[in-house]
């Protein structure tokens, strides 16, 4: 029983030393995914624009681990300005429809690179989609 990392370039390279995910004991535990283009830059500083590419990217880097949205068993919320989870929740709602894992949202005083919000996730692999050897 080993650990897998994952990268995959449909999603920002991480900005430090550690994966965007690692496949361990059967489960997909990613890195927190912020709202950065493939190409490293952050999408803009409003939270609607950072929320849409945070999920994009946490989308990108669970399809490279042979998951989904779908088969997120949990979920993790970081936000910058607790004023914004309203709209965070219906963006949020928009990828999720009606899967609802669990979650937690947490008001931090600072993220990575300034931006408004990081989410990173726990998911069960999709045997349709998994190319990997699970650990």
């Amino acid at each position: 029983m080993g650990i897998k990392s994952v990268a995959t370039a449909n999603a920002p390279q991480a900005i430090g030393p550690y994966s965007q995910a690692v496949i361990a004991n059967g489960l997909i535990y990613t890195s927190g995914q912020i709202g950065l283009t493939t190409e490293g830059l952050i999408v803009g500083p409003d939270i609607e624009k950072q929320t849409h590419q945070v999920l994009k990217n946490l989308s990108a880097v669970l399809e490279e681990a042979g998951s989904s949205l779908a088969n997120v068993i949990k979920t993790t919320i970081y936000l910058s300005n607790m004023n914004d989870f309203k709209t965070v929740n219906e963006i949020y709602a928009e990828y999720f429809g009606s899967h609802k894992p669990a979650r937690s949202t947490v008001a931090v005083r600072t993220l990575p690179l300034d931006v408004k919000i990081e989410i990173d996730c726990i998911a069960m692999p999709d045997p349709m989609l998994s190319s990997h050897t699970l650990a």
